[in-house]
């Protein structure tokens, strides 16, 4: 279900000071007169009104800094010197409302900003030589319905505009290009980098093994301690051999002497 215009105006506004707001769209609402909408708003620039039943302009606010506004799919025939009131309006849409012959816009001849105007689907398009007519009441509007005196379709661009993102896009291509040069110097700086490291290190493992190799004397340490280790131990098994073998003697010649005596007793 549609709200009413003053209640969609207190939706859109969010608790904002209506002197602050610059665009309002109240498409679809349901409003028989500009309930909520006032001369308060001082600094609308956009305002969109379509389809929401109008038949009338009266009491259309004053809005001096409005430029664009959108009036589609109502029922307007008459009021529109209700617009005088926006003296900065450059674009204006009647297109589906109820507008029947030219002497209905004669009131937007006091518009003098006003460039493009939209009457698309209104009775008035079907009158003889309309165009021709509607540039010679309005010679101040560039482009109508879309279209210039000449039918040369509106742009939603100038041609300086483009001209600047073009520019702005080469100079992103070209800080692209040297970001790109950038990143392969640097890829290359690394790479040496790690070349000089593995030369680095090869060179050190090579200078370690030959400081080694020069500090290696023959005869000295490793096997050569063990072998005079292993004659000092061989030579220590001997001596115990031979006082066993002392010790041995004195058991066998009391073993005889007592043998002896035991045959002198028989």
């Amino acid at each position: 279900m549609s709200v009413g215009m003053e209640k969609r105006i207190e939706l859109e506004m969010r608790g904002r000071d209506a002197s602050k707001i610059k665009e309002l769209n109240l498409d679809n609402c349901r409003a028989s007169e500009f309930e909520g909408l006032t001369s308060d708003f001082c600094s609308l620039e956009s305002l969109s009104l379509i389809n929401i039943g109008l038949q009338s302009l009266n009491g259309f606010p004053k809005l001096p800094a409005l430029r664009k506004l959108e009036l589609s799919d109502n029922r307007i025939s008459t009021g529109l010197k209700a617009l005088q009131g926006c003296p900065k309006l450059e674009a204006l849409s009647l297109s589906g409302n109820k507008i029947k012959d030219i002497d209905a816009l004669e009131p937007l001849k006091e518009l003098k900003n006003l460039k493009s105007l939209d009457l698309f689907n209104c009775e008035v398009t079907n009158v003889d030589d309309y165009r021709e007519q509607v540039f010679k009441i309005l010679s101040q509007i560039t482009y109508l319905d879309g279209f210039d005196v000449d039918d040369k379709e509106c742009e939603d661009y100038d041609e300086e505009d483009v001209e600047e993102v073009d520019g702005e896009g080469d100079d992103d291509d070209e800080e692209d290009e040297d970001d790109e040069d950038g990143d392969d110097d640097e890829v290359d700086e690394e790479d040496d980098d790690e070349e000089v490291g593995l030369d680095y290190l090869t060179k050190d493992n090579i200078d370690d093994d030959e400081e080694d190799e020069e500090d290696f004397e023959p005869g000295s340490g490793g096997l050569d301690d063990e072998d005079e280790d292993g004659e000092v131990e061989a030579e220590d098994g001997e001596d115990d051999d031979d006082e066993d073998d002392e010790d041995g003697e004195p058991e066998v010649r009391g073993q005889k002497r007592k043998l002896e005596e035991e045959d002198g007793e028989a």
